[in-house]
């Protein structure tokens, strides 16, 4: 009796000394292979799930080490959803420690200056960011709008054009309309707005999408905004072409003289003002130049059709530029 004791004692003592050694091994073998993997994370994605997404992956093996590795280290409740990118070449503590601190993958988003809400929403739509038709439905909902504190009727023009970071799970239409919003308002607050000024912020924004859309030339929005002061001033039509184009719904890329006539609001060949909102999204450079426009007599401007334009205080000048270059 006493020689199968021992014999059991040593047995276990085997047992439980080889499967120490095989939980050890698990802690400080590394994945094969190099490089990055690219690992989504659901919501509501158990320990057990995370585990076959991981292995499925190469970056550990799911076995009973596994979850005894979870439980032991108090992982249970800590790993995080979201999209990962990890390094193949790291022991399984290694890849569940990147997963309870969070350690998601940044993206980077870049909105140019000048597009509309439209093409903002297909950016962010193309990547699966957002669902454009949700996300245009915010920036046309008016209680949506006014508790954003935006005095408009929508956000058009408030989408601040800028490179944002964006992190899976973490982002919706809400977030990201918000997001831009926000960002529009930090830019505004500091700019050095002229106080007791003629037009309101509202306004003020619609022109700067107007110049935006007028040039891409850096130097030459001051010049701009000042010949749409001078016009204003004067009770001129403001005879912006992108003004006419916004207000064309499917604009198929060919202005007519038939759209020039057709009266919307936001054709400024009719109408003897600003158009009805923004156009597009304008960035700081064009924000800064309806702030602090050039000094200019100048009423019009044509196109070198090399990006830059000339400028003319009076009719006859005018007429000339536009025989040199427009005929």
């Amino acid at each position: 009796m006493r020689r199968l004791l021992f014999f059991l004692l040593l047995f276990g003592l085997v047992l439980i000394g080889g499967a120490g050694l095989w939980y050890r091994s698990y802690l400080i073998t590394s994945s094969p292979g190099s490089g990055e993997v690219i690992v989504v994370i659901p919501k509501g994605a158990g320990v057990r799930g995370i585990g076959s997404l991981l292995a499925a992956n190469g970056l550990l093996e799911n076995d009973i080490r596994y979850l005894g590795l979870v439980y032991f280290s108090g992982l249970k409740t800590r790993l995080q959803a979201g999209e990962y990118s990890l390094s193949r070449g790291l022991t399984p503590p290694e890849v569940l420690q990147l997963l309870a601190k969070g350690s998601t993958l940044r993206h980077h988003v870049t909105i140019p200056e000048g597009v509309t809400a439209e093409q903002i929403a297909a950016i962010f739509e193309k990547d699966g960011w957002v669902k454009r038709d949700r996300f245009l439905t915010l920036v046309h909902d008016p209680l949506f709008v006014k508790n954003l504190g935006i005095d408009a009727e929508n956000l058009e023009g408030y989408l601040f054009p800028e490179t944002y970071t964006l992190v899976r799970y973490e982002t919706d239409e809400t977030s990201v309309v918000r997001m831009m919003v926000d960002r529009f308002r930090q830019v505004w607050k500091e700019l050095e707005v002229p106080e007791n000024g003629s037009l309101s912020r509202h306004q003020l924004l619609t022109l700067a999408s107007v110049v935006e859309k007028e040039t891409g030339v850096a130097a030459e929005r001051p010049l701009i905004a000042r010949v749409f002061f001078n016009r204003l001033a004067k009770k001129m039509r403001l005879q912006s072409d992108p003004t006419v184009i916004y207000g064309i719904r499917d604009f198929n890329g060919n202005l007519t003289k038939t759209d020039l006539k057709r009266e919307t609001p936001y054709n400024t060949y009719v109408i003897p003002a600003l158009p009805a909102g923004p156009i597009c999204s304008p960035g700081r450079a064009s924000l800064e130049a309806v702030l602090r426009p050039a000094d200019s007599d100048a009423l019009y401007f044509v196109s070198k059709n090399d990006g830059t334009h000339v400028f003319s205080a009076n009719l006859t000048d005018h007429n000339r530029a536009v025989q040199a270059y427009q005929r």
